[in-house]
This record gives structure tokens, C-alpha cells and sequence, in this order.
């Protein structure tokens, strides 16, 4: 038997259960997790609110990591290698997963650093290399900038050369996207006119979006001729009314990022900016840690953190 965590009712916190392990099907992987990392879209499904709904009972969980039990002949995977899996249902003992899946971790990567690597770094990465196309020397200024993907991409954003802005709400948060490689910061609680404070720094030429609501709203207006916005998450609790006009005559591009969406759109997208990521992590370009690691019998606490905003970078559970 191995221990799993399950969403029973939709609007509540997962409880723990025992199952048997999976044996997997032709052409899948079995992986004994070691770690898995929560997403605030672990939340917004829990409550129903997910573009890609799931009928409970379920076991939540994105990514995470673990070592490999078995795998099909000729995947490029054997049983004891090292790996991060991106799937849904993660937060269990054992998963069975298509090879298409997973990917070996480097050997100096910790099981905690790759759990969250995917969705984070991930969506960070093809957001501001694929969509944005962010060059050395521009401004990008990142909205939510504490919070699990924000910290990556004010950490991408640095290791590209750019000039990046964090807005963060408090102190310490701020300090935490400040060792992320900020080279400024503004606090969201005491910003009475973000787009007057951005513009005051210079304009921007990226807006990374993982907020919505008024912020996004204000950062586009901070935006420079042939600016990019990118629309990742609306933490404020609904996306921005982005006036469409000022995009035409700014020439402002808006990009979309669902990094889940490339598994069907184009897989060796995902595979290849995993590799990229990897090689920015083997350089030291990339220092991945959780904000808070809690053992399985924990993963309410979990939840909640994500919930009431409480957490700095990601939450990693442990198996």
C-alpha cells in the first residue's frame, strides 16, 4: 500500500488515504515520489475553478519528483534513475505516468529543487524566452513577484540580462524577490499609483502578469512602444481589462502562457526548455528552493499557506 493525499469534496482541503500502487500501463513509467510541489492551480481546482476541471475524488498535485520503479524498453528511462515527472497526480506515493512525462534531473539536483522546477520555472521560462522574447538590457517588471512562479521569473528574468522590477506586498516578502535578483522592488501595500511609480523608473518593456485585476491594468499602462504583456495567472481574482486600443498604437504585443496547454500544442517545446533550465542550473544561473517543505500528513497546512497568501516561493511536500 502507499499513502496518498485526495481531494473527496470539491471546497475541501485534501485528506490522506492508503491505495494500492499503480502497476502502470504499456508505455508508462513508475515513479516512488520523494517530493511534489503545490500550485496555487491546485487550489483553484480543489474549489472547482480550473480551466481543466477534475471530478473528486482525485489526488492533486502538477509535479514533483522521485526515482524511477520501472519503465518501457527504448524510453530513455530505466528503473533507479533520478527524475521529475509533470502530471496530474502527483501528491502520492507511487505514480504511473506516460514516458513522455518525465526527464532525468541532474545528479547535483536535490529531489526539493526539481519537484518545483516544472510549472514555475517552466511557464517562467517559455513566457519570457518563447512569448516575450526578452533581450539583455530591457526593463521587465514582475507582478506577484513573491509568490511561486513571480520568484522564478524575477530569477530568469536577472539571468537574461534584464533589468527587473519586483511588486511584492511587505517587507520580507520583497526581500525575498530581492535575493532573487531584483535590482528594484515595489511594495503593493503602500503603491498608491503603480503605473505612476513604473513610469517613473523608466517605463517597462515586459510586464509579467501572474496577478490580474488592477496591477495588470496599471503595469500595461507602463508599458513602452512595442512592449509585451504577459497574461500567467490572476491571483487578483480576475483577469485585467487591458484597453486594446493603446496595444494598436503602441504596437504592444499580449501573450497568453498556459504552460500546461504546450503537452498538446508542442511537448518538445516543454522538453526543450527543461533542458535550457537544466543548463542555467549546472552554470549556477539558477538557484531553485522551496519557500516552505512539509511532510505529507501536512498537506492541509499547505493548502492553506497558498490560500491565505502566506507563502514565499513554492510549497514542496514530502513522501
Amino acid at each position: 500500500m502507499i499513502r496518498t493525499a485526495v481531494i473527496e469534496e470539491l471546497g475541501q482541503d485534501p485528506v490522506i488515504r492508503e491505495v494500492t500502487p499503480p502497476k502502470g500501463h504499456a508505455g508508462q513509467v513508475v515513479v516512488r515520489m520523494i517530493a511534489a510541489a503545490l500550485n496555487f492551480a491546485d487550489l483553484l481546482k480543489a474549489k472547482g475553478n480550473y480551466q481543466e476541471a477534475e471530478n473528486p475524488p482525485y489526488v492533486p498535485g502538477l509535479e514533483g519528483a522521485g526515482v524511477v520503479v520501472s519503465a518501457p524498453p527504448g524510453c530513455g528511462i530505466v528503473a533507479g534513475d533520478r527524475v521529475i515527472v509533470a502530471a496530474s497526480g502527483t501528491m502520492a506515493g507511487e505514480v504511473a505516468v506516460d514516458a513522455e512525462f518525465v526527464q532525468q534531473i541532474p545528479d547535483e539536483m536535490s529531489f526539493a529543487e526539481a519537484a518545483g522546477l516544472h510549472v514555475a520555472y517552466g511557464t517562467s521560462h517559455m513566457a519570457l524566452s518563447c512569448r516575450a522574447r526578452l533581450k539583455s538590457g530591457e526593463t521587465l517588471v514582475v507582478l506577484g513577484a513573491a509568490g511561486g512562479v513571480g520568484l522564478t521569473a524575477v530569477e530568469i528574468g536577472h539571468a537574461m540580462g534584464a533589468r527587473v522590477i519586483g511588486v511584492a506586498r511587505g517587507a520580507e516578502r520583497l526581500e525575498a524577490v530581492r535575493r532573487a535578483g531584483a535590482d528594484l522592488v515595489i511594495d503593493s501595500a503602500e503603491c498608491r499609483d503603480l503605473k505612476a511609480e513604473l513610469r517613473g523608473m523608466g517605463g517597462v518593456d515586459v510586464v509579467y502578469d501572474a496577478v490580474g485585476a488592477e496591477p495588470g491594468e496599471a503595469a500595461f499602462g507602463a508599458l513602452k512602444r512595442r512592449g509585451r504583456f504577459l497574461l500567467v495567472g490572476f491571483a487578483g481574482g480576475r483577469p485585467p481589462a487591458l484597453p486594446l486600443n493603446h496595444a494598436l498604437v503602441k504596437n504592444i504585443a499580449i501573450h497568453g502562457l498556459y504552460w500546461n496547454g504546450y503537452r498538446e500544442l508542442d511537448p518538445g517545446v516543454i522538453e526543450t526548455s527543461m533542458k535550457a533550465l537544466f543548463d542555467m542550473y549546472r552554470a549556477g544561473r539558477l538557484h531553485p528552493g522551496s519557500g516552505v517543505t512539509l511532510p505529507l500528513d501536512r498537506i492541509a497546512e499547505g493548502f492553506a499557506l497558498l490560500r491565505e497568501r502566506r507563502s514565499v516561493g513554492k510549497v514542496i511536500i514530502t513522501f
